[in-house]
């Protein structure tokens, strides 16, 4: 059998979010890695950039005890599908939305903190 890049990378897009993630899972269990992108000390110039920071990515980390109300949270904040939405809450930590305003992040901690979700900002 013939290995066919250009076959799977159309498979791959075509596939949704909650299939790309349970392919990820699929991977590491059978190589036995991880697909965690490495994490990098910051330096004494981490402080200036935190305070310079005008956007912020919402991460939820924990998804709480009211996965229902949080997966609604999650397509309200999103505006995904449930399974999408499903796959976000289900699969923590996961990214829920990227380069926001920190009045917009906020409000996005709010609403998933109200319904029991713990969320980074970064």
């Amino acid at each position: 059998m013939a290995f066919d890049k250009d076959a799977i990378i159309d498979s791959l897009k075509e596939a949704s979010i909650s299939d790309l993630n349970d392919l990820v899972k699929a991977i590491e269990e059978e190589f036995d890695v991880s697909a965690s992108a490495p994490v990098a000390v910051a330096g004494a110039a981490g402080g200036d950039a935190a305070a310079a920071k005008d956007s912020y990515d919402v991460e939820l980390t924990e998804s709480g005890d009211q996965k229902v109300k949080a997966i609604k949270a999650v397509r309200d904040i999103t505006g995904l599908g449930l399974k999408d939405a499903k796959g976000l809450v289900d699969n923590v930590p996961s990214i829920i939305k990227e380069d926001v305003s920190e009045d917009e992040a906020n409000d996005m901690k709010a609403k998933l903190e109200e319904v029991g979700g713990v969320v980074t900002l970064k």
